[in-house]
């Protein structure tokens, strides 16, 4: 069998199997460390909008509902 079929026969049993691409690099952890502290400064900031994509675009929504209140009349139809 030729070593580029072996390898397509490998990577279809494992096709489904995210572990197997893991297999050759134990020693690097898929996961970082922080200390509590600077945890809990990112779970606060968490809490804000920061994108100035985002920040733009609720302005623009802000500046159309101004424009909108503008024509709002709150009277009773009877």
């Amino acid at each position: 069998m030729s070593e580029s079929k072996r390898t397509y026969d490998d990577h279809k049993e494992h096709g489904n199997d995210m572990t197997y691409e893991n297999e050759g690099s134990r020693d690097l952890s898929p996961m970082v460390q922080i200390s509590l502290k600077e945890y809990d400064k990112l779970k606060d900031r968490a809490k804000y909008i920061t994108d100035k994509d985002m920040i733009a675009c609720i302005d623009k929504i802000e500046e159309l509902v101004r424009a909108l209140r503008k024509h709002i009349v709150r009277t009773d139809l009877d």
